[in-house]
């Protein structure tokens, strides 16, 4: 079977996500809002990934931050470990809290992580997850 993974995440302010996305690189694709303003639906992409994103319809419960996580979240592959740190400043200038600093892994990985502004947590790094050893 073939498949593939896109991430679907919504967002107490989805107007505000999707800046806070733009600002950190990711171009707007498709977007529908409805007549008061939120995001119904839309789609990001950066490089190859893509991030689709919404308004919340209900008031859900975000998990708090513990040690240095969430324990959920996106995580964003980048080719290059000067990516790490590119979008890691990016991230930390549009609003973002860095949780994990750019470090390289005893696993051969750059890696990062941040809290949007909404809490959402996002790691990246250059580490591909299901790749062969």
């Amino acid at each position: 079977m073939g498949a593939r993974l896109f991430a679907y995440v919504s967002y107490p302010d989805g107007p505000a996500a999707l800046d806070w996305l733009a600002a950190v690189g990711f171009v707007e694709v498709r977007r529908q809002d409805d007549a008061t303003g939120a995001v119904v639906h839309a789609e990001l992409r950066l490089g190859d990934a893509v991030v689709m994103v919404a308004s919340d319809d209900a008031a859900y419960q975000r998990p708090p931050l513990v040690g240095r996580s969430t324990g959920s979240g996106v995580y964003l592959l980048v080719e290059e470990p000067a990516a790490v740190d590119a979008f890691t400043e990016r991230a930390r200038a549009a609003g973002a809290r860095v949780v994990v600093e750019p470090e390289d892994t005893p696993w051969g990985s750059r890696r990062a992580r941040v809290l949007d502004p909404q809490g959402r947590e996002w790691t990246l790094g250059t580490y591909e997850p299901g790749a062969a050893w």
